[in-house]
């Protein structure tokens, strides 16, 4: 078997942000355009006034005050937010609209274009023509709804070197001239990431239907419109995301890691880059901050300006202000120092004591949780999915509102040590690196306890990814969130090979885009079976399941693998692979499936995924 070593985001890009809703003390405040019961699209133009590019919505001029993500759009209006960014479409995009309109909250809605870096080919006119048919089909879709204010076609295609590929800009060119035939009431927006290289000259000579650059920018936002103007660009543009400096724009501190700042340090630079962007009324139609949500992305908390428990940050408090005028009743708890008393390089088993300096601006009661987890040391993951890190147990030996004690693992790595300030409303989060020179690692995987799913209803962040796709990767897609008859609760796991030929397939790996070079993995010691439900789309596809897919020939591989064929039917079928006498102690490919070209492509579901 053939393993592409392609990095390949396995879900549909709009499906890997994770939101929660909460409540939030937040007033509401009127937007431009309120909500109302109207069923027809609202038309939005783009026009230059008194030299000046301006969106009007509904006849009425209207600046983007947005999130990226999928969290509280109660929330979002609450605090004076009028826009939310998605990345795809989806079986749910349509429930998003609707909830987005009665929110009084417009949509640039997101459709997904490959990406050279995940496999997809811009010189194999089959995959431009499926491309072309998918965003056609989502923009007949959805154009009549009230909710959309500009269509979003790709994120970040072009790659984050020069940018100027050609073939790629001529496919976003030709995508515009068709969207505009279909819909003449919605401006077309392409997104890059910052404006580096040739990405400007390149759209500028490529797409002249191109209504309106999309720029992802964190740590330049601040400088973006002068740069873009001293660039020579002419196009009115959206800053699709900004927030934080990312991981890759942080300097190496002594452990050949990075630092991350602090929530409410976080929350001066959104606050400082938003401030900045306002500034630009010449070309700047407005911005989405990012993440309206929470994901792992080198950390479990550097993008997101919610916490997983649906708490806000300062980062939602200092937008919100700007939104809307006012500060909210309510303000996030404050982290002013994080800091181990001591080295941050220690010996396995040594205790390490943490100071913190933490306060809630109203003086409320707050509450204090210490968690210590492995650090992914992969920094750079161009917003690809990453396993969040499992929680070391029994280590904190102490802790208080004012710092821990905490017994490092015996065993050798890069840790980090987390205190969450809680006040019931927000929340602040801050973290510390700690080197431990201990055991080597990797002999075993991390312990867990059983039963461990691998994929359950929602497809929760959990240690396995399904990152390693293999094949005709462009073949591929997977929806893990389908609505499609699902066996338990209300999703499933939808899977397509859209070929009829050649092979496809995804591993669900850990660490994430792993075959045998890294350290990672469960120890599933204990394990009797590996059980999962299964049916076909028609019935009688022919598909291999299994795990434990990398070799001893690998320094780091699967003590344990398992695979068989099974034919599907259109019911529901209970598969269970027998674990007996499996050497499970170190799983680093915990489930995949392999499917190969019947003379037409298939489609099937997975159901509940578990280690039992």
């Amino acid at each position: 078997m053939r393993r592409s070593k392609t990095i390949r985001t396995a879900i549909l890009p709009s499906l890997f942000l994770l939101g929660w809703g909460f409540s939030c003390p937040c007033t509401s405040w009127a937007d431009e355009t309120s909500p109302s019961t109207t069923t027809e699209a609202i038309p939005v133009e783009l026009k230059q006034v008194n030299g000046n590019w301006q969106l009007s919505r509904g006849g009425k001029p209207y600046t983007i005050k947005g999130v990226g993500g999928n969290g509280s759009l109660t929330l979002l209006a609450s605090c004076g937010g009028n826009s939310l960014r998605t990345w795809g479409v989806d079986q749910r995009t349509r429930t998003l609209l609707d909830e987005a309109h009665r929110n009084g909250i417009s949509v640039a809605l997101g459709i997904w274009l490959g990406q050279e870096r995940q496999g997809f080919d811009y010189d194999n006119p089959q995959s431009l023509d499926r491309q072309t048919e998918a965003v056609l089909q989502a923009v007949r879709q959805y154009k009549d709804h009230p909710a959309i204010l500009v269509w979003g076609i790709g994120n970040e295609m072009e790659g984050h070197g020069t940018g100027d590929n050609p073939k790629i800009w001529k496919h976003i060119e030709e995508l515009c001239q068709r969207i505009k035939q279909e819909d003449p009431n919605h401006p077309v927006m392409s997104v890059i990431a910052e404006i580096g290289g040739n990405k400007l000259p390149a759209i500028q000579e490529h797409c002249p239907s191109l209504d309106i650059i999309g720029i992802n920018s964190y740590a330049g936002a601040g400088s973006l419109p002068q740069r873009y103007a001293q660039a020579g660009g002419t196009k009115p543009y959206i800053v699709t995301e900004f927030g934080p400096p990312g991981t890759w724009e942080v300097g190496k501190n002594n452990l050949d890691s990075i630092d991350e700042p602090s929530s409410n340090q976080k929350a001066k630079t959104y606050l400082e880059s938003y401030r900045s962007l306002q500034q630009d009324r010449k070309f700047c139609l407005g911005s989405y901050a990012f993440l309206w949500g929470n994901k792992q992305e080198g950390t479990p908390t550097w993008f997101g300006m919610l916490l997983p428990d649906g708490k806000k940050t300062s980062s939602v408090d200092v937008i919100a202000e700007q939104w809307s005028g006012r500060p909210l009743e309510n303000l996030s708890p404050v982290i002013d120092e994080l800091k181990i008393a001591g080295s941050n390089q220690v010996k396995g088993n040594e205790l390490v004591k943490i100071v913190l300096s933490a306060r809630d601006p109203e003086g409320d009661d707050t509450e204090t949780r210490w968690v210590l987890l492995p650090d992914t040391k992969e920094y750079m993951t161009y917003g690809d999915r990453q396993a969040t890190p499992l929680p070391v147990p029994d280590t904190i030996q102490q802790s208080s509102p004012r710092g821990a004690t905490v017994k490092m693992p015996e065993t050798s790595g890069l840790y980090r040590v987390y205190a969450y300030i809680d006040d019931g409303q927000g929340a602040a989060v801050a973290n510390v690196v700690v080197k431990v020179d201990g055991k080597p690692a990797g002999k075993t995987g991390v312990k867990v306890k059983l039963p461990y799913v691998v994929y359950d209803e929602g497809d929760q962040p959990g240690a396995y990814v399904p990152s390693g796709w293999m094949g005709d990767t462009s073949a591929i897609r997977l929806d893990p969130q389908a609505t499609v008859q699902p066996k338990m609760g209300e999703t499933c796991l939808q899977c397509e090979f859209n070929q009829v030929n050649g092979w496809g397939g995804v591993v669900w790996q850990n660490p994430e885009n792993d075959w045998g070079d890294k350290i990672g993995g469960l120890d599933l010691t204990g394990a009797k079976k590996l059980k999962f439900w299964v049916r076909g789309d028609q019935g009688g596809e022919l598909v291999k399941f299994g795990f434990g897919l990398i070799g001893r020939d690998q320094n780091y591989y699967d003590t344990a693998k398992q695979e068989i064929e099974i034919r599907l039917d259109q019911e529901w079928q209970p598969i269970e692979i027998d674990l007996s006498e499996k050497e499970l102690q170190r799983i680093k490919t915990g489930f995949y499936w392999v499917a190969a070209g019947q003379g037409e492509p298939i489609k099937f579901y997975i159901d509940r995924v578990v280690f039992e």
